[in-house]
């Protein structure tokens, strides 16, 4: 903002018509007053005259408004300063301008803003206290140092300035640099395009393959890198830099994360589930050696792991069985937050969903076990581990599982080059990785000190049994149990006795006697392959549980009672059923088929269709009044006659 134009000499005839206070209020008195004061005489800053001679205008002395008393040189300056502010002084736009300038400048620019106004009020303070201007001035360059000429500008700035708004005025304005660098457009261009890049390069061999490949052979000469680098940044935002060289999802990291609450929730209202590969080598029951995968399922509000499985690679089977551990220990959740993967958006999981990121949707789809129970399925973004926090709790168990002493020697590390100096020493027998997880699984739950919403300080299980007891639960019935079993698998009952095989375990209830020769769909648990299995017709209806035949034996006494007492059951139901059909003796059953039966009555034709025999039939049926040829004899005749009329009565 440009400062108004000051007005700082005038006649005694001017501060008279001006009516200042203490002042007189017309020529003569005025000039009684500067002879009595000798403002003709005065000397100011510099030694400079207070009184000159006026050029034109009648001639004659003027003052500066520095030799009036202060209550009339305040006076004056509001009076010149309100019909003397330009349009600017009352543009608030403008004002707004120099506060957001302000706002954006270094704490240094602020401070020496400050100081400024500091010094401003200080001369101001003094001039109301009866001081002249000058004698204020000065007093503050003693204090606060600078020089007359400085102090006058700055008054100058402000003149046209409110109170309030003068800070922004007041900061230093330095521009500093001088004129950008100059470069030619096309060679800027590349080395923009050059350095933001994927591969990431460094400015250094931009510049240096921008120098030697494209301004040395066109005979150009190009500015100092590190200048180059500052005008890069100075042009090139932030963001873009980092969309270009580390990517969009860099760029989307770049921005504060998501704070959520759990406040809405409660205990198995939300779960999310994930898959995690251990970083140990366990070896399986076939004598191979791998790394185990866990599907587990954990409590969004609580924080606590509540159904896990274990198994070779994370598959559908693993997903169901999970959730059937925890429909069968915990309940059914309302809503379920889980990603992309094929274990989780499997149709077997999800199918009849409204939207998936796997797998085409098609209205022929079966009904997933998460659909069919009523759970709302909520998918997580691909490859963004932030929205579920089951990432959060695999952290701890890859230090707290993986890294376990009992696991010593079966580490191979987290990545490819931080194998341990023992590495793949032994593998750990399945069975016991799998209760080393659930001891260590139940330690994390019981931990002391989370510092999640819920938790507060107190442990997972804690923060989960509070909300437990208090929150309506979904229970599981024993079909939707069923549901979350291993996905339908066909199997032919045995033509004999119904009896089903299954991975060389033998399965037989009285009810799949019904069933021989017959298939049947089944329905198991993999890692209770010693308990029962469900049976369901091929079209889809439940027809019973159906336990293990377990081998005896041969001289086991219990076995072979308990089988004397199965045959007894079957041979009592066997009698039940006979005597719910109410069966008659044989006997009764001969007498009631030897019931006498009427005769059927003979049916009379109500339409007669004449005979015509052509030939020698015809011949032989004339009538016998006809004359007989000679030489024919008569039986032979008769013969003939006979055998027409039987073929007449044949046709």
């Amino acid at each position: 903002m440009s400062a108004a134009p000051s007005v700082e000499w005038l006649s005694a005839a001017e501060l008279a018509e001006l009516s200042l206070p203490g002042l007189p209020r017309n020529k003569r008195q005025v000039s009684d007053l500067a002879a009595v004061e000798r403002w003709a005489v005065r000397r100011g800053d510099y030694g400079l005259p207070l009184a000159r001679k006026r050029v034109g205008r009648g001639g004659g002395l003027e003052y500066h408004i520095d030799l009036l008393p202060a209550p009339a040189r305040q006076a004056l300056e509001t009076k010149l300063a309100l019909s003397s502010m330009p349009d600017a002084a009352n543009d608030a736009p403008q004002v707004e301008q120099a506060w957001d300038w302000f706002a954006r400048q270094s704490e240094g620019v602020k401070a020496e803003a400050e100081r400024r106004l500091a010094i401003i009020l200080d001369i101001e303070r003094a001039v109301e206290s009866g001081a002249t201007k000058t004698i204020a001035i000065r007093e503050a360059i003693v204090r606060w140092g600078g020089s007359p000429a400085t102090i006058h500008n700055w008054f100058a700035e402000i003149k046209s300035v409110a109170l309030s708004d003068r800070l922004p005025f007041l900061a230093p304005r330095r521009v500093g640099g001088g004129k950008e660098v100059e470069i030619d457009a096309n060679a800027w261009q590349i080395l923009k395009s050059d350095y933001l890049r994927p591969e990431q390069p460094t400015f250094a061999s931009c510049y240096y393959r921008l120098l030697e490949d494209y301004a040395a052979p066109r005979g150009m000469e190009l500015p100092h890198p590190r200048t180059l680098q500052r005008r890069l940044e100075k042009e090139v935002e932030r963001s873009l830099k980092i969309a270009k060289r580390n990517g969009r999802e860099a760029l989307r990291r770049s921005v504060p994360a998501q704070s959520r609450t759990v406040k809405d929730l409660h205990a198995m209202k939300a779960v999310n589930i994930d898959g995690h590969m251990f970083d140990v080598f366990v070896r399986w029951p076939d004598g191979r050696v791998g790394r185990p995968v866990m599907v587990g399922i954990q409590d969004i509000y609580s924080r606590k792991l509540l159904a896990w499985r274990i198994g070779e690679t994370e598959n559908t089977l693993l997903t169901r069985l999970a959730f059937a551990d925890l429909f069968d220990d915990w309940g059914i959740p309302l809503e379920c937050v889980l990603d992309n993967g094929r274990a989780f958006a499997s149709k077997a999981i999800t199918g009849g969903a409204k939207s998936r990121y796997r797998f085409k949707i098609k209205d022929t789809d079966p009904t997933g076990v998460l659909t069919a129970l009523g759970i709302r399925i909520h998918w997580a973004l691909p490859y963004r581990g932030s929205s579920k926090p089951i990432e959060r709790a695999w952290r701890d168990m890859c230090d707290d599982i993986a890294k376990h002493p009992a696991m010593s020697g079966a580490y191979t590390g987290n990545k490819p080059d931080a194998k341990p100096e023992n590495y793949r020493e032994r593998a750990i027998p399945l069975d016991e990785f799998a209760e080393h997880v659930r001891r260590r699984v139940a330690a994390l739950n019981a931990r002391a000190g989370r510092r999640s919403e819920a938790a507060n300080g107190a442990s997972f299980d804690a923060a989960f049994s509070a909300s437990y007891e208090t929150a309506p639960i979904g229970k599981a019935t024993a079909e939707q149990m069923r549901l979350a079993l291993l996905v339908a698998e066909d199997r032919s009952c045995d033509r004999h006795n119904g009896a089903v095989t299954l991975d060389g375990n033998r399965y037989w209830t009285p009810e799949l006697h019904n069933f021989a020769g017959k298939k049947v769909t089944v329905r198991f648990d993999p890692d209770n392959l010693h308990g029962e299995i469900h049976i369901y017709r091929t079209t889809g209806e439940y027809v019973c549980a159906a336990p293990v035949i377990e081998a005896t034996g041969f001289f086991d006494r219990a076995g072979a009672t308990r089988r004397a007492k199965q045959e007894a059951d079957w041979r009592r139901k066997f009698r039940e059923a006979e005597r719910a059909h109410d069966l008659v003796v044989a006997e009764k059953v001969a007498e009631a088929y030897a019931q006498p039966r009427q005769p059927s009555p003979t049916p009379t034709a109500s339409v007669v269709r004449p005979v015509r025999h052509r030939g020698q039939t015809a011949a032989a049926l004339k009538p016998a009044s006809m004359p007989v040829e000679a030489g024919v004899e008569q039986p032979f005749l008769d013969n003939l006659l006979r055998g027409a009329r039987l073929r007449a009565v044949g046709d």
